[in-house]
């Protein structure tokens, strides 16, 4: 089977946003005007093809991040109304989650993407979660267009949400377009490139009508246009001198030199509209095609060698190699198991075998599918660029590379936020302990930031997550999916130890009584590492003080004692343990006695090297009427809040206050829990917040002290 779009003709993107910026609408408008769905969806309705789970319909919030591929033809080149299919496109989209608790899917997401749209809400302009999502754009260099949405809503400003993105963003943004009216007067868009008005008639939208720029605004799009081409041809040698010698640069080049700064990184286009409106939503995908990079565009995926450790590169090519990253596990009632994959060189056939290169297992693919929203496409073959999902792999999960047997080549990894939070849970009869286990395994597999671990004192499950609105849907989709009833414990905390110090300490463990005895003797340095760097262990024995296979007996010691913890029962992280000296019994030492041994010298010296508490810290911004400033941040403060910053927030609130204040604070997870409720009665209902993760920190000492007398309890 030969490849029904080229590779050149194809666009991996992510469109992803601040939580309620419009994603999914934007994503349903998509559909409907590349002809996938029929009838538009609107979320509020809980009717959208891309939330297409029962709890995301019912919440009108994405969850799991949904994949989908659809064809574009640009809109100029449709103006007879025939489609060709040399000039159409495909274009793979993930609707990724707004909402915190579910940043892993966003993360796996721009980690297999080689563009994305960042949506904006016209009203408020960049938000804290805007920032996250960028972020972790950047990470991974992923080249980006801008897109300014609702800009028909009361308190929109197209104005203020660009500065908002120079300001808080990048200063790279440029604008490619400017709205024909705001609020209720929103008709349509200014395109500077081509310097023509479009405006969006028929019931949906799908008549484009191009006219002349209203001439209320001919001097403002004039001033923005000669902006524009000038920050593109400053990333342009060529024209930059043309353009000096008086010569002004066509449409064609100011498009190919635009596309060739938004792939680098240097320029980030901005573009508006209002997807619920039907406005501007197909000039957004033009744009998509005009300047967000095909597979090709990109530099070759990076790669190592497992067999050598050599660094190798896999062109994005049909002709080498084949290789992929898988990015999502997803449960499904009919196949079992969906693999999404993202193909990066080389093709794959269904039926092949290929290698899980990070568990070095051969799996077999048995079915490939194409993803249409909530619908797929069986395919024979899958081919460089593209996404699909497999069924049959029972190793694979997250983060796995796929590669071919004889030239394994392992890609980079993506990383996960380790959970902030936890609760118990307890299956209601006995029927349901059983399908307790299965149901955890299958959503643990899924889901990296999920976790499952047993209290070995009280013999009770605890799940951990991101946060609580993680785990009420986990809990929920129990219930549903598994028909798995429990009683669920209130939230906890995640807390880590760490330890601030070095020491030196020893453990003995001697058991010498008559015939066969134990006898371990080691000893250890502890020392702290930076934040994030997670567990070392280094063997330091010189001279055969203690013979080489009792050393990872050893280490296996250290290892249970960090998960058990010496301060409250919490586990130990970012620690350095260097084994350096001890001694053996010729007859009397075995595994069992070094691993006890290494046990002990560890607890003894964390407790020397002052081992310490350690604590979530939620990053938090309160939107608050002026009027309830004083009660609100007099309430965060007795949460043993840092409010870093307090400003205005242009716009008026849902009752219609005129003056919203916005307070940035860092806040420890442990008092937040019920803060919504909270909030509301300070504010008579009319404030609202945002919370996520942001770094461990220590407790003091105090906290400390409650916490650990509350465990013994």
């Amino acid at each position: 089977m030969a490849r029904d779009y080229p590779i050149e003709r194809t666009r991996d993107i992510g469109i992803v946003a601040h939580i309620d910026a419009g994603k999914t609408t934007v994503s349903e408008r998509v559909l409907f005007y590349t002809g996938v769905s029929h009838k538009i969806g609107e979320v509020h309705e809980g009717e959208a093809v891309m939330d297409w789970m029962e709890q995301e319909r019912e919440r009108g919030i994405t969850i799991t991040a949904a994949a989908t591929t659809c064809f574009w033809m640009p809109t100029e080149d449709r103006a007879g109304g025939v489609k060709t299919k040399e000039k159409e496109m495909r274009i793979n989209i993930i609707d990724t989650p707004g909402h915190v608790d579910f940043t892993v899917e966003v993360e796996r997401s721009l980690r297999v993407l080689d563009g994305a749209v960042v949506v904006f809400d016209g009203v408020a302009g960049v938000e804290p979660q805007s920032e996250t999502v960028w972020r972790q754009a950047d990470k991974y260099n992923v080249p980006r267009v801008c897109f300014v949405n609702k800009l028909d809503r009361t308190g929109a400003s197209f104005e203020k949400s660009y500065a908002s993105i120079l300001e808080r963003l990048t200063s790279k943004a440029v604008k490619v377009q400017l709205p024909i009216g705001l609020e209720e007067n929103f008709e349509g868009v200014a395109d500077l490139m081509k310097m023509k008005a479009y405006r969006f008639e028929g019931e949906h939208g799908e008549q484009i009508i191009e006219a002349d720029i209203p001439d209320d605004m001919k001097v403002e799009a004039e001033k923005c246009r000669a902006e524009l081409v000038e920050k593109v041809v400053e990333t342009d040698d060529v024209l930059m001198e043309r353009y000096l010698g008086g010569e002004k640069p066509t449409l064609v080049e100011l498009r190919k030199a635009l596309r060739a700064a938004t792939i680098a990184n240097k320029l980030v286009p901005v573009l508006c509209g209002s997807a619920l409106k039907n406005k501007g939503v197909q000039l957004m995908l033009d744009a998509v095609l005009y300047y967000l990079p095909s597979p090709v565009d990109l530099p070759p995926v990076k790669g190592v060698n497992p067999k050598t450790g050599a660094s190798e590169e896999r062109p994005a090519s049909d002709e080498v190699a084949f290789s992929a990253l898988a990015f999502k596990v997803a449960s499904d009632p009919f196949v079992g198991q969906l693999t999404f994959f993202r193909v990066y060189s080389g093709k794959l056939e269904a039926g092949s075998y290929v290698l899980n290169v990070n568990k070095n297992q051969k799996e077999r693919i048995g079915r490939i599918l194409r993803m249409h929203a909530n619908h797929r496409e069986e395919v024979k073959e899958i081919f460089a660029g593209e996404i699909g999902a497999a069924v049959g792999l029972k190793y694979t999960r997250t983060g796995d590379t796929l590669s071919v047997e004889d030239t394994p080549v392992l890609l980079e990894q993506i990383v996960f936020p380790e959970p902030v939070i936890s609760v118990r849970i307890e299956p209601k009869t006995k029927a349901d302990q059983e399908k307790m286990g299965l149901a955890l395994r299958r959503l643990a597999d899924e889901d990296p930031t999920f976790r499952i671990k047993g209290d070995e004192e009280t013999g009770d499950t605890l799940i951990a997550g991101m946060g609580e609105l993680h785990l009420e849907i986990i809990v929920d989709r129990m219930k549903r999916e598994f028909k798995v009833d429990a009683n669920v414990g209130r939230p906890q905390v995640a807390y880590k130890e760490t330890v601030k110090a070095t020491a030196e300490a020893e453990g003995k463990y001697i058991r010498q009584s008559g015939g066969r005895g134990q006898y371990g003797h080691v000893r250890l340095r502890i020392e702290p590492m930076a934040r994030g760097a997670g567990f070392e262990f280094v063997n330091a024995i010189k001279g055969g003080a203690i013979p080489q296979e009792f050393i990872p007996a050893v280490e296996k010691g250290i290892k249970e004692a960090i998960d058990k913890g010496v301060v409250a029962g919490y586990p130990v992280i970012d620690v350095k343990a260097t084994l350096y000296d001890g001694s053996f019994h010729e007859v009397d030492s075995s595994e069992m006695a070094f691993k006890i041994a290494g046990s002990m010298a560890f607890q003894e010296g964390a407790r020397r090297a002052q081992a310490v508490l350690l604590e979530p810290i939620m990053k938090v911004e309160v939107i608050v009427p002026e009027k309830f400033l004083g009660e609100v941040t007099g309430d965060l403060s007795s949460k043993r809040a840092r409010i870093e910053q307090m400003f205005a927030r242009g716009g008026t609130s849902a009752v219609g206050d005129s003056a919203l204040k916005v307070i940035d604070a860092k806040v420890p997870l442990s008092e937040m829990f019920g803060y919504s409720t909270q909030l509301r009665s300070l504010s008579e209902g009319r404030a609202s917040y945002t919370m996520e993760f942001n770094h461990y920190e220590e407790v003091p000492k105090n906290v400390s002290e409650e916490i650990v007398s509350g465990r013994r309890k």
